[in-house]
């Protein structure tokens, strides 16, 4: 192997150091910038790395990553996470701050806030490792510590809140090998030694205001002769070019030749209340495509529901002393509420306890078993004598075989991600009793993996190549298939559970990862009685999947396999959706050390669902791992939402309100307006590409930079000027606040399926029809001159400090420890509940049900005062009637009702 490198570029630091750790014998030549050492290139790129085989790598990731397998060492998914998140989010924040520090001249302390987010990200991820992917070296850390060397070298000036960031980079740097690279490449100059090769790249300025960073400008977008002819031509369609959405039939079936849409998001467990990051990774972003889907007028149906079978409702239906049944009706009710308040548009939200669940598992069983797909054997299970039962998994826990976690569960470790078989075990104890369980025999049925690979395969070859799956999902598949399948048991010694219908296997059940996808069949089947023109129609649906990536293998290879095995024209998966985790702040979502935001809880907080909707879309956890943050969470809202969208909409509107008696005003297009329309149009391509690919956060950012746009281009022509001024100058005006306006609409459409009800307030702010129009390629002059333009109220709310701090420290869970004392002490001073009537009986379902309804009830039409702006003392008693129903409701679910929390800040 030979290595070109430039000591002139940064990325020089990375590839040198990783070919002393890892190169071994690689011939190493320090050549000029200028040089071209890649033949089939037609302009110089460095580093280059020449293969034996007379091949090139000249991508500096690729080149570090294969010094690394040269030495034996196999990257693993946690390291390419690492390595993706550099290449898209480290490397543009890092080279902004040298590009600002080496080229501009600006103080490197004036610059922190560029990288703050970055190192954050990775003190975070530092809190329980030594290194990045792990406690030993990987190609993550040299790559990372090679992009944020020649930017910090020494972190003397950097905040002591990121102590693991500060001890990590310390612990890279005095590598023998990287202290003699950055020496090298360094010259003691500093990063000024890098200055030739940075001003030769397009960096964008960076801008930060006195009090919170700036909302990042995007760039002017190069618009062409013909991409200004065409914007142009479509705004001066008639307005019936932009075609009305249609509203389809019910039940929604497949219409023979148009595109039909079917949606599904991973079934939610019902034993839990659903976090923050249970919401992103499937409702939420199903939601948001399933809006779009219907925007482009397609045929679509979203269906989804509880998981309701299994080990895991068997347990908390003994942990809270109900039965199985009562615990699915409870959380089934609790899931369908969080699920209404973030506005999820469910086309039918079912579950899985149903006739028809049985009846078509059933069958798919059966026909399984007719084709040689099933296999019989005995296996070693754990069977706790003290319970006098064979355990589940998730009756089981113990310390992980491959890396020692203490708390792994019987068919997975959440800390290494791996599949464990529970007698693997070490220290195994029943979560029931806590006794240490023996190993038994005990006789089960098994889907035969291995004899469905070849049909699994082919599948896969062509599902992939025309398929949109998410590089997660596609990693996550083929590590499956490579590493080989085996034959995968489908039955488990449990009561609750979809009955196996095979003599001497009649005392089992169907485990919950054989059932619990054909869930979305059955609750199809439950929707309408045509469910097979959706299910067994694979030539005229397209079907999409979302989840989080730990649910990928089994809707990628054991579901798919069935339905292959099954021979049954099932309709299968074509794009696999998964997101990466969201984590909280530093650290986990946690219920029961109160960490996070639950689905329950957000609405308490006061913050409307579609801010909620809006942050969680903004930091989706698309490529890698993404962290809830309260901070962050202020300052989209204040800056992009506040002062940005908020901001163009309100001037927009507010100027035909108060310029032009309130109607569109006629419009007379200008090369600049002309150009304007090109730009935006540009943006909607975009957002249409992105959403068509389902990269549902990127697309976000076209509707942002749409709203920046407008805000450059009412700044530059100002009509409040203009209006006061001649005759041509108030027709100057006329036609910038009616173009402004009319993006505004654009904007209502767009952002609908992130916030509908943001969308619905803007709709009706500028009185658009009440049918949504199409959403197409071109930008239409919606609102005609002359049309009304209504009441203008802002939309957002400035979040202020206090109240985040408030809230961070709520749901922060630490304080209970910290505060244990002086919560007793409190506790202590609460009344004694008075006497309640005998219907309010503890754990009373119904009752529980009843309750849970009217507080939802009383939740809404206290909201809706607050909104209309009621007389205090009529919101004050409907508050407190509130109080008394969430009273009631906790003392029926056998708590006692926590104290009124302290007032703080008022929304409306």
């Amino acid at each position: 192997m030979r290595l070109y490198v430039n000591e002139t570029s940064p990325h020089g630091l990375k590839v040198l150091a990783a070919a002393e750790l890892w190169g071994g014998e690689v011939d190493i030549r320090r050549i000029q910038y200028e040089e071209n050492v890649v033949p089939f290139l037609s302009r110089p790129k460095l580093p280059a790395l020449m293969l034996d085989n007379g091949n090139f790598l000249f991508i500096p990731n690729a080149i570090c990553r294969h010094f690394f397998s040269v030495a034996g060492k196999a990257t693993n998914n946690r390291i390419n996470q690492w390595l993706e998140w550099e290449t898209t989010e480290l490397q543009l924040s890092m080279t902004m701050g040298l590009y600002s520090n080496v080229v501009q001249g600006k103080k490197k302390e004036d610059l922190l806030l560029i990288i703050n987010k970055s190192l954050g990200y990775i003190a975070r991820n530092l809190t329980m490792n030594k290194y990045l992917a792990g406690d030993e070296l990987s190609v993550a850390d040299i790559v990372v510590w090679g992009t944020i060397y020649p930017f910090i070298a020494d972190v003397t000036n950097i905040s002591e809140d990121l102590t693991s960031f500060k001890n990590w980079f310390k612990r890279v740097s005095e590598l023998d090998q990287c202290k003699r690279v950055a020496k090298s490449i360094m010259k003691d100059q500093g990063a000024a030694i890098f200055k030739a090769y940075l001003q030769k790249l397009h960096v964008l300025p960076y801008k930060a205001s006195s009090n919170e960073p700036a909302a990042e400008e995007p760039a002017a977008q190069a618009v062409s002769e013909q991409d200004i002819a065409e914007a142009v031509a479509a705004w001066k369609k008639s307005p019936s070019a932009a075609r009305k959405q249609k509203q389809p039939q019910r039940p929604i079936l497949p219409v023979e030749g148009e595109r039909n849409v079917f949606i599904t998001s991973a079934l939610p467990y019902v034993n839990n209340v659903p976090h923050l990051g249970n919401i992103i990774g499937s409702v939420l972003s199903a939601d948001v495509f399933a809006r779009y889907c219907r925007l482009r007028n397609w045929n679509t149906l979203y269906i989804c529901g509880t998981d309701e079978y299994g080990t895991a409702t068997e347990t908390k239906a003994m942990e809270e002393g109900l039965t199985p049944k009562q615990i699915c009706d409870k959380y089934n009710e609790i899931h369908t509420s969080i699920y209404r308040w973030f506005n999820i548009s469910f086309d039918y939200f079912g579950r899985t306890t149903t006739e028809q669940q049985t009846r078509i598992a059933q069958d798919i069983f059966n026909r399984l078993l007719e084709r040689g797909f099933l296999l019989k054997d005995t296996v070693e299970q754990l069977r706790c004598e003290h319970c006098e039962r064979f355990l589940a998994d998730r009756f089981v826990e113990g310390t992980c075989p491959f890396c020692n976690y203490e708390e792994a569960r019987g068919d997975q470790c959440d800390k290494c991600g791996k599949l464990i078989n529970a007698v693997e075990l070490k220290k195994p104890q029943c979560k029931v009793c806590k006794k240490s369980p023996e190993v038994k025999s005990s006789r089960h049925l098994f889907l035969d993996l291995p004899k469905l690979e070849e049909r699994l395969e082919k599948w896969l070859d062509k599902t992939l190549t025309t398929g949109d799956w998410t590089p997660n999902a596609r990693y996550i598949t083929r590590s499956w298939i490579r590493d080989g399948l085996k034959p995968r048991c489908i039955t488990r010694d449990l009561k609750w559970g979809t009955p196996v219908p095979l003599e001497g296997f009649t005392d089992k059940v169907f485990y919950v990862w054989f059932d619990a996808p054909i869930g979305y069949i059955s609750i199809t089947a439950n929707y309408t009685d045509q469910w097979e023109k959706w299910w067994k129609n694979p030539y005229q649906v397209q079907l999409y999947n979302f989840m989080a990536k730990d649910n990928v293998p089994f809707h990628s290879v054991v579901f798919p396999s069935c339905l292959l095995g099954a021979e049954d024209n099932y309709t299968m998966v074509n794009h696999l959706i998964a997101t990466e985790y969201l984590n909280y702040e530093d650290g986990k979502f946690s219920k029961s050390r109160g960490v996070g935001v639950f689905g329950d809880m957000a609405q308490q907080t006061g913050i409307i669902s579609d801010i909620w909707r809006f942050y969680l879309l903004y930091i989706r956890p698309e490529n890698q791992d993404s962290a809830f943050s309260w901070s962050d969470l202020m300052i989209k809202n204040n800056s992009e939402l506040l002062n940005n969208l908020g901001n163009f909409i309100n001037r927009a509107a507010t100027f035909a309100n108060r310029f032009f008696n309130g109607k569109v005003p006629e419009m007379e297009l200008m090369p600049e307006d002309e150009k304007f329309l090109a730009q935006v149009t540009l943006e909607l391509r975009h957002y249409n590409e992105l959403l068509e690919r389902v990269r549902i956060r990127d697309a976000l950012r076209c509707i942002l930079n749409i709203s920046r746009y407008g805000n450059q281009y009412i700044q530059a022509n100002e009509p409040w000027r203009c209006i006061k001024g001649t005759e041509e100058e108030q027709k100057r005006a006329g036609t910038v606040t009616g173009v402004a306006v009319n993006m505004v609409a654009l904007i209502a459409i767009m952002i609908q399926p992130y916030m509908p009800m943001v969308s619905d307030a803007i709709r009706s702010q500028v009185l658009m029809p009440e049918e949504l129009v199409v959403l197409t390629n071109d930008v239409h002059c919606i609102l005609q001159p002359g049309h009304p333009i209504g009441l203008v109220r802002p939309l957002f709310q400035k979040l202020e400090n206090e109240e985040i701090e408030a809230l961070r420290k709520q749901f922060g869970g630490g304080q209970l420890d910290d505060d244990s004392k002086e919560r007793q002490v409190k506790e202590e001073k609460v009344p004694e509940p008075e006497p309640v009537n005998e219907t309010l009986k503890v754990g009373d379902p119904q009752r529980i049900l009843d309750l849970m309804k009217a507080v939802q009830k009383q939740g809404l039409h206290v909201r809706e005062l607050k909104i209309k702006a009621a007389e205090k003392s009529l919101i004050d008693g409907e508050v407190q009637k509130l109080l008394g129903l969430k009273r009631d409701l906790a003392l029926a679910e056998g708590k006692l009702p926590e104290p009124p929390a302290q007032k703080g800040k008022k929304r409306k």
